[in-house]
């Protein structure tokens, strides 16, 4: 069974609720659906819940309408059998005068996020109907129903396999499956959120938790592409990458897919592949543990870094420096980006200021600091192993007229990465292209 998830903007529409059945039912195999909000909805939701936040019903209440007007111009669209129309019209009807029972009573995040869950119950709903309509066997199966995070607010992958292997053991065969993603209970029952990589997370769980033959990831991007194209031109689709690649580039600005959404997919040895709603033929990305050797894949940029150097005499050779370093930023909850060391100081680079104060305050304790801010990690990513020689070469000629503040090479076979200043990244990462991929 292969698992495929969509999101807000491949279900935003009438017609792209359409587009995506008729990718659905192209496979003669059954299929696992994961659907996201349609696009818009999740930010009327937040809206809805500030307004409430705030003591003002009637605001929310203006929001509440103005969505509700938006879901019941789709039905006269989306169904022209009178059955499946009355149907889903009357589950609108109930949630949005849900989401209006929020206006009478005491509001708190736990309410918030059961407000934010109604935008996956509504486009499942929705979508789940319109293939009954078509002469589908499709079948919705609640996220919360089997969808669980611990304590630690990390998904639950035993509770989540047993779960759902029994329900869909008690179901049946069918061939569609749909659920909702990002949503899910925590380990005291309540409605809550996946938060990193919302729906691509919820694929990644559930293709693991069924061992499917594929996890697809379609968006409006035909996959991740070798550099950025917004800034650089006639960037390309990166065909093939092994998932430590796909996770240094979207940790590093490749928003398409968030770093840790993946893992459990990695670790069940499952591959995913990231294709495009909008030209379903293309080849897009696929992710897997096979690694293509001697390759430089791709390049990414993660703007808004801060760099932070202590220096200190007292450093050489004193143990327990980097520990009481480190822990400062621990315990402001600020992680580091980028870290490079020398006999008397420390480089880091953050993309976190909100501690930064408090931060350089307790480092003067420990040496004199310098704060550089405005920068940006550019990011290399590929077969990048030391064994391959000139391949760290071929990258710093490309970088040869960029000032560079620090160099990361060696923390990993996939990366190395530099920080410069932001008003460089443009003229560093065509520069990059131009050397290792044309």
């Amino acid at each position: 069974m292969k698992v495929m998830k969509f999101g807000g903007t491949s279900v935003g529409t009438p017609q792209r609720m359409k587009e995506v059945t008729a990718l659905v039912t192209k496979s003669k195999e059954p299929v696992f659906v994961v659907l996201s909000a349609m696009s818009g909805t999740t930010n009327s939701l937040v809206e809805i819940s500030d307004y409430l936040y705030k003591k003002n019903p009637d605001g929310a209440n203006e929001v509440i309408n103005r969505l509700e007007q938006k879901y019941l111009r789709h039905m006269e669209e989306l169904y022209t059998a009178e059955e499946y129309k009355k149907l889903t019209t009357d589950f609108l009807h109930e949630e949005f005068n849900f989401l209006r029972s929020f206006t009478k009573e005491l509001f708190t995040s736990f309410e918030e996020k059961s407000i934010v869950a109604q935008g996956e119950m509504m486009s499942t709903n929705m979508v789940v109907n319109y293939m009954k309509q078509q002469g589908i066997d499709a079948i919705l199966l609640n996220a919360l129903d089997f969808m669980r995070t611990d304590k630690n607010a990390e998904p639950d992958p035993t509770y989540i396999k047993e779960k759902l292997n029994a329900i869909l053991e008690k179901e049946g065969q069918h061939q569609v499956y749909i659920t909702q993603g990002f949503i899910c209970r925590n380990a005291y029952g309540e409605i809550d959120n996946l938060q990193r990589g919302g729906s691509d997370y919820t694929a990644s769980l559930i293709g693991a938790a069924i061992n499917a033959e594929e996890i697809q990831i379609w968006t409006d991007i035909d996959g991740m592409h070798n550099n950025d194209p917004r800034v650089v031109d006639k960037t390309e689709p990166v065909h093939q990458l092994h998932f430590e690649e796909a996770a240094e580039l979207a940790y590093f600005g490749a928003k398409i897919l968030h770093p840790t959404c993946v893992q459990p997919a990695k670790y069940a040895g499952i591959p995913v592949r990231l294709l495009n709603t909008m030209d379903p033929e293309a080849e897009g990305t696929t992710i897997s543990n096979a690694t293509e050797y001697g390759k430089i894949k791709a390049v990414a940029a993660k703007d808004n870094i801060i760099a932070i150097k202590i220096k200190s005499s007292r450093m050489l050779l004193a143990t327990g420096f980097l520990r009481k370093v480190f822990e400062i930023f621990e315990s402001y909850q600020t992680p580091i980006d980028m870290v490079c060391t020398s006999e008397v100081g420390v480089s880091m680079s953050i993309d976190n200021s909100a501690h930064l104060g408090e931060i350089v305050d307790e480092l003067k304790k420990y040496g004199t600091v310098t704060v550089d801010t405005g920068m940006c990690v550019v990011c290399v990513v590929g077969d990048l192993d030391w064994s391959n020689i000139g391949f760290e070469t071929r990258v710093l000629d490309a970088m040869k007229n960029i000032p560079v503040r620090m160099i990361s090479y060696g923390g990993s076979n996939y990366n190395i990465s530099f920080l410069i200043r932001e008003e460089d990244k443009k003229r560093a990462l065509q520069a990059l292209s131009d050397t290792l991929f044309k």
